[in-house]
């Protein structure tokens, strides 16, 4: 996780300061790191602090235009071809912003509860992948225009989700294989 550390209007959109912690000595100008799940281009950096520019576009689809300083965002920097995958390939092409509508803690572990939103409809499915605010995470249950996940102590104190509760928004990205077998099924 990192922490937002100024927004600032730039060339209509926001530059955002992220204090990115030692992460930020992987990185460098033009490198591609996903905040929140949405893939975002380093502008800027200086010591453990990184910019990006959010555009207008990327401000109304994510939840990036609802932050302000101060707040944790989860940072990941890009999947090298020789790297293990432990989840699924998450582009960081948020697809859409989803609701938070429960949050049921059951001992260590709890379970989310979103809304889906109309344009995941059929994306998402029990025992397949999502990405939420860039975290892979596998489908715990689907209900009718809800979905589910449940998340265990680790994921939960490393991640920002572990801070997310009923009426909080986050970014979801659908399965990219879900995504293609959509649009072959129902083209155009």
């Amino acid at each position: 996780m990192g922490r937002i550390v100024s927004l600032s209007p730039a060339e209509g959109g926001v530059r955002l300061w992220v204090d990115a912690g030692a992460m930020a000595a992987e990185a460098k100008v033009g490198d591609s790191v996903a905040v929140d799940g949405c893939c975002l281009t380093v502008v800027g950096a200086s010591g453990a602090r990184l910019a990006f520019d959010a555009i207008p576009e990327t401000l109304r689809r994510t939840t990036l235009g609802r932050r302000v300083a101060g707040d944790p965002v989860n940072l990941e920097l890009p999947l090298r071809p020789a790297d293990r995958l432990g989840g699924h390939f998450v582009q960081g092409h948020v697809d859409a912003v989803a609701e938070v509508l429960e949050r049921r803690e059951a001992g260590a572990d709890v379970t989310l509860t979103f809304r889906v939103p109309a344009a995941l409809d059929g994306q998402v499915v029990e025992k397949g992948s999502v990405a939420i605010d860039g975290v892979s995470l596998t489908v715990a249950g689907v209900g009718k225009g809800t979905f589910s996940v449940a998340l265990i102590p680790h994921t939960l104190a490393v991640t920002t989700l572990g801070r997310r509760g009923k009426g909080d928004h986050v970014n979801i990205e659908g399965d990219i294989l879900a995504k293609y077998v959509a649009a072959l099924v129902h083209p155009g």
